[in-house]
Formats: C-alpha cells, structure tokens, sequence
C-alpha cells in the first residue's frame, strides 16, 4: 500500500523551498527570525527526516529477536534483565554495609567488597533498567499491534470501509496520539525519543521533518486496538499517515492565524506554543488534528508572547546522531550513578522535570550524581 508521508516528499520540497523565498524576502524588508532557515540546521532536519523513514525498517527486524514469548533471543534478554536486576542488588546492599563501617584508615574486606560494588552497579544498574524496559515495550507492541489485533477477533466484527469506519480510524487515532504525545513530555523514556522534535530553535515547515527514529523503544497507548474492534488494519496505516501529513504544515509562522478554526483544529499558532521553550509554553498543546483534546483535558495554552523555540536547555549541535542519542546518554549516566532503585527508575519513568528536580536535590544534599568517588560531580 502506498505510503502517503513518503508520496508527499515532492510536496515537502515545494513547500519548503517556497516558504524559503518567502522568508528570505522578509529578512530582507524586516531583518532575521527565528523562522529563517539555515543550511546547518536545515540539514540536520531533513538528515532526521531520512533517519526516521530508513531506521524503522531496520530496527524492528533487529527487535524482533529479542521480543519475549516470541523472539528467539527473547528468553535471554529477560534472564539479562534479570540477572542484572539481581546483581544490582546485592551491590547495593554490599555498599550499604561498606558505608557503615567506621575504620578509614585499615580498610576491611567489607569497605573492599563496597568499593568493587559501587563499580559493578555503575554498570548492571543501566543494564537491568535497559534490558527489562525492552523486553517489556517489544512485548507489549508484539501483541498489540493492528495485524494481531485483527487476527485475534478483530476480523470476526469487520467494519468495512464506508465513512463510519474511516471516521473511527482517524478520530481514534487523533485522541490516542494526543496522549501518547502528552506522555512523551511527562515521561523521560519517551521524552528521549520525542526530543528530537524540540530539539531546533528554528521553526519552518523543515522542523517537521525532524521525527524520532526510535518509536520501537517506547510503550504507547495501541493504535493496534482499533483493529480489535473491525477497523481494517490498512485504514488505521492511512489514519497514521493523514495525521502526520496534518502535523507538517503547522510547522510554520508564515500562518499567524485562522480565525475560528481556532477554536477546533490544531494550527501553527497553537503549534508554535507547543515548541515554545518559556514556561507557560511547556508542555502544551499535544493535539494533532484536533486542539479540543487539551482543551478538554487541560492542556491548552494559546499564543500570547512570541514564542522561543527549542530545549530550556539547547543541546548546541547540529550532529543527527548526537540530537537523536543525547538524552539516552544522559539517562545512562544518571542511571549509573544512581544509589537506590527509587531513583533509578524515576530517572526513566518519571517526567523530565524531576530528573531536573532530583540532581538539584543530590547537589544540595552533596550526593553523588555520578555514583563513583574518584569522579568529581557537577549537578545538571
């Protein structure tokens, strides 16, 4: 079936390369915006815009191996998860003992065993985390997608393909990606993915080419269960691509307004909102095609002072792979020098703000961020 997000590239250069001469002339007349594109950060997009069509082909045939219930390798990864889990432990509880002992100046064989620990926790404490966060999303998207859905009932109540089944199939999937776009700025393990997207402080129609490449990692609300109840698994792959096609065009500030459109739809002043990096701006403004889902779920903040786009704190490269892997690398290393489990996941599960919240808590406690004593700390 053909991809309607691929078949619209033409579209996507058109429309660039015209709001480009566009933008261009206003600078001229008004001097340089937040809008103008750049070559560096231009490249980066469509370098991500790529990345996300070619890496999904690729990372779910890799996945797959390791889905338990299913995969061959899907054993292994829940007893590595397991075992690090285990190991992560006992190195916890070995550091505690360590701790409570008094005599610095001949260390024991207990103070030894705690400094071997804390070492060993550094490295199976983000093992655990990883290997038992993967084996539970590939699970979870194995037996929820829209084809095993189908296969499981959902053929038996068939819909067919009129205007009541494509009604369900879009408007479902415009309320589901609300919520899953709401848990991707409330959860750091989806925020790491979702990142990307924020991560320019420009903001032109090539800002909405820059999409994760890692959706296979996260644990969504299931489009797939549509499927479940007879909607045709090809409508649900057409519904996806409209959406996305939607959310392109809001990438703009050439549209300031559309009056009482407003009111109803998503547009690029509500967008703009969304991509703000002001307080009042955060984690606004989730919807797609509708707004009507933050407003009825109060998540609504419309356009008032101009908009600055990107991270409350800007990551600084142009290099695709450091904008698609930075915040991983940052869960991974608080992970690592995390001293309790309460910690360990909160750094995963828990919002980005109180990943933000707690290392300023260890920095005025004087913990350890990074849980190693020859390292010096700095908190984030």
């Amino acid at each position: 079936m053909l991809d309607l997000t691929v078949a619209s590239i033409p579209i996507y250069f058109g429309t660039m390369a015209a709001e480009h001469r566009y933008l261009r002339a206003r600078a001229a007349e008004q001097g340089p915006g937040p809008a103008d594109y750049t070559p560096q950060d231009t490249a980066t997009s469509l370098a991500m815009g790529l990345g996300s069509l070619a890496i999904p082909l690729v990372l779910p045939k890799l996945v797959r191996h390791v889905v338990p219930g299913k995969g061959r390798y899907g054993k292994v990864l829940v007893g590595v998860a397991a075992a690090a889990a285990v190991a992560t432990t006992v190195a916890d509880r070995l550091v505690e003992r360590a701790d409570r002992s008094d005599d610095e100046a001949a260390p024991t064989t207990r103070q030894r065993l705690g400094r071997l620990a804390r070492r060993a926790r550094r490295v199976t404490g983000p093992v655990a985390v990883g290997a038992g966060a993967l084996a539970v999303t590939t699970s979870f998207a194995a037996r929820t997608n829209a084809d095993e859905q189908w296969a499981a009932g959902g053929a038996d109540r068939d819909r067919g393909t009129g205007p009541l089944p494509w009604f369900v199939a879009i408007a479902g999937w415009d309320f589901l990606y609300y919520w899953n776009h709401r848990f991707m700025h409330e959860v750091r393990a989806l925020w790491a993915i979702h990142v990307v997207h924020h991560s320019s402080e420009r903001y032109n129609l090539s800002t909405a080419l820059r999409q994760p490449v890692a959706d296979v990692l996260g644990l969504w609300l299931p489009y797939g269960v549509m499927a479940r109840f007879g909607i045709r698994p090809h409508l649900l792959t057409q519904a996806r691509a409209l959406n996305l096609l939607y959310q392109y065009w809001v990438h703009t500030e050439t549209i300031r307004t559309l009056g009482t459109a407003e009111e109803v739809l998503n547009t690029p002043s509500h967008h703009r909102v969304h991509h703000g990096s002001q307080r009042q701006y955060l984690d606004r403004n989730h919807g797609s095609i509708l707004i009507v889902w933050d407003r009825l779920f109060g998540t609504f903040e419309r356009e008032d002072e101009r908009v600055v786009y990107g991270l409350t704190t800007n990551i600084e490269t142009y290099n695709p792979v450091k904008v698609a892997t930075h915040e991983y690398r940052d869960i991974v290393r608080d992970v690592a020098g995390s001293t309790s489990w309460r910690d360990r996941l909160g750094f995963v599960l828990r919002g980005p703000g109180w990943a933000h919240e707690r290392h300023r808590q260890l920095a005025a406690e004087g913990d350890a961020i990074v849980d190693d004593p020859d390292e010096a700390v700095t908190a984030a």
